[in-house]
C-alpha cells in the first residue's frame, strides 16, 4: 500500500528521474524520503494522518514545496510537480547525432610514478559519436580509442606501455566506451555510467561530465564541448604490472585518472575543413 504519491516533470513535460521527495511533519521531523523512478513517479509508504510539508528537489532544478494532506488511511496525492531549471543553467545542444572531432579532442591518462610524481599519457586517436536526446538524460554515446596511439613523449616508455605487460595493443587494439544515458548532478554537470572495454576486460565505470556549451564554428558547422573524468584501477582490467623500486613503492601506481576533453560536431560525419 502506498502513502503520498506524485509525478515529477520538467517545464517541458519530461519526467525527472531520481528527483527526491522529502516529507516532514509540522514539527519539522522527516517522516519520508523517496526517489523518483524513470517515469518521474514517487510514492511513499503510508504516512501519519494530518497536514505535512513535501519538498521535491533534483540537481539542476529549483526545489518545490507543497502542502500534503494525508487521510486517515495514510494516503495522499500531490499530482504533478513541475520543476524549473535553476537560473544560469547552460542551454543544451539540439537533439540528433553529433560526431567526435579527433583533431580537437584529447584523452589524457595520469598515473603516479615512483610514488612521488605523475606520468601523463595522451591517446592521440579517438573517434565516436554522441546521440543527443530529449530529454538530455536519455542521450547515448560511443567512443573508440586506438590503444597504440598512446604517447608520453618518451618512445622507449611508449613501447613498454604498448607491450603485453601493459596495454598489449596487438591483442587489444581498441579501447571502447558505450553509455545509454546520464544522471544530472548540477546545472551543467552529469554522471554518465557506461561500459569500458580495456585490455580485453569490460567493466562498468562512471564519467563525471561537465558540458561546456555549443555554438557555430568558422567552418559552417555547430560544435559542442564536454569535459569528462573518472578514476580507474588498472588491476580491474588485468593490467597487473607490479615492478617495485623500493619497499612498498611501485614504479607505476595502480590508480589511473582519465581526463577527456571532447568536441563534437553536429551531424553524422565531420565536415571538410
Amino acid at each position: 500500500m502506498t502513502g503520498l504519491t506524485a509525478r515529477v516533470r520538467t517545464v517541458e513535460g519530461w519526467p525527472v528521474a531520481n528527483a527526491v521527495l522529502t516529507v516532514t511533519d509540522m514539527s519539522g521531523r522527516q517522516i519520508a524520503r523517496v526517489v523518483a523512478d524513470e517515469t518521474g513517479a514517487v510514492a511513499t509508504e503510508p504516512l501519519p494522518a494530518g497536514v505535512h510539508t513535501a519538498v521535491c528537489t533534483a540537481p539542476g532544478y529549483q526545489p518545490v514545496a507543497r502542502t500534503a494532506h494525508i487521510s486517515s488511511a495514510g494516503t495522499g496525492v500531490l499530482g504533478e510537480i513541475v520543476l524549473a531549471s535553476v537560473a544560469g543553467a547552460v542551454a543544451l545542444p539540439p537533439p540528433g547525432p553529433w560526431t567526435i572531432d579527433p583533431v580537437h579532442s584529447t584523452v589524457i591518462a595520469t598515473a603516479r610514478h615512483l610514488g612521488i610524481a605523475s606520468i601523463k599519457a595522451r591517446f592521440a586517436e579517438v573517434s565516436g559519436r554522441i546521440d543527443i536526446a530529449e530529454p538530455f538524460e536519455r542521450s547515448t554515446g560511443h567512443a573508440e580509442i586506438k590503444a597504440a596511439s598512446i604517447d608520453t613523449g618518451v618512445s622507449m616508455r611508449d613501447n613498454h606501455l604498448r607491450s603485453p605487460e601493459f596495454l598489449d595493443v596487438d591483442s587489444y587494439p581498441m579501447i571502447t566506451f558505450t553509455s545509454a544515458g546520464l544522471h544530472r548532478t548540477g546545472g551543467d554537470t552529469w554522471v554518465m555510467p557506461g561500459e569500458l572495454t580495456l585490455h580485453g576486460q569490460r567493466r562498468t565505470v562512471e564519467l563525471d561530465v561537465t558540458f561546456g556549451g555549443f555554438g557555430a564554428d568558422p567552418w559552417g558547422g555547430v560544435r559542442a564541448a564536454f569535459h569528462a573524468e573518472t578514476l580507474l584501477h588498472r588491476n580491474d582490467f588485468a593490467i597487473d604490472y607490479n615492478a617495485v623500486v623500493r619497499a612498498g613503492v611501485a614504479a607505476i601506481g595502480t590508480t589511473v585518472k582519465l581526463d577527456l576533453d571532447i568536441e563534437v560536431v553536429q551531424g553524422e560525419q565531420l565536415p571538410a575543413m
